[in-house]
């Protein structure tokens, strides 16, 4: 388990923020970006060091909901809530890898090109007591038929560095997305309508 800055210099926010304490279990800078669209400031970052290997025929929902409540497990904190995360795209049943390299990235964008994938984002809130909580937001993109030149292009980007499925919609991506159905904040990586009702129920101060 890796501790992590909130603002990229301590683990640990200010201590005097008011109301529950939240951990956020998630070295993305995009969640904390979206979590703070909803006026929350976690108290720590932390990022859950486990396995993300797909089991043999796990399906994608799947998946995304067992790496969010592993995540979630893996944190320690007693005394505060713990919000985690796990982003997933999907093309039918096949999970896409995260891009560690350009032949994978390459291999995800030509897969995607023209079609239909699914991205699924799923959360777990744990409380102090252990009860965990948990909601998935499943939203359509379709990426026009790239011309290998705009395959090129966008790889030399870099964009897609890390991400799932080969790309960022909050980057260049997002102009070579024909259409998408469902959550645009879920396929950045923190679906805030789901996040706001989980956040509101166990009592944390939301507008």
């Amino acid at each position: 388990m890796t501790a992590l800055p909130v603002d990229a210099a301590s683990s640990i926010a200010d201590p005097a923020i008011p109301g529950p304490r939240l951990i956020l279990a998630s070295a993305s800078p995009r969640r904390r970006e979206l979590l703070a669209r909803l006026g929350i400031t976690p108290h720590a970052v932390t990022a859950a060091d486990i396995d993300e290997t797909p089991a043999k025929q796990e399906e994608p929902r799947a998946y995304a909901r067992r790496m969010a409540h592993e995540k979630a497990a893996a944190i320690h904190a007693d005394d505060a809530h713990v919000l985690a995360g796990d982003t997933v795209v999907a093309v039918g049943r096949r999970i896409l890898p995260k891009a560690e390299d350009l032949a994978t990235a390459r291999a995800c964008i030509k897969l995607l090109s023209g079609r239909r994938h699914r991205v699924l984002s799923a959360i777990v809130l744990r409380s102090p007591d252990g009860s965990l909580h948990d909601r998935l937001s499943e939203t359509v993109v379709r990426f026009k038929a790239l011309s290998a030149e705009e395959i090129e292009a966008y790889l030399a980007s870099g964009e897609w560095e890390g991400k799932a499925g080969g790309y960022a919609i909050q980057g260049a991506a997002e102009g070579l997305i024909a259409w998408i159905s469902g959550s645009h904040s879920g396929v950045v990586g923190l679906p805030l309508f789901e996040t706001r009702a989980l956040l509101r129920a166990a009592g944390f101060p939301i507008a």
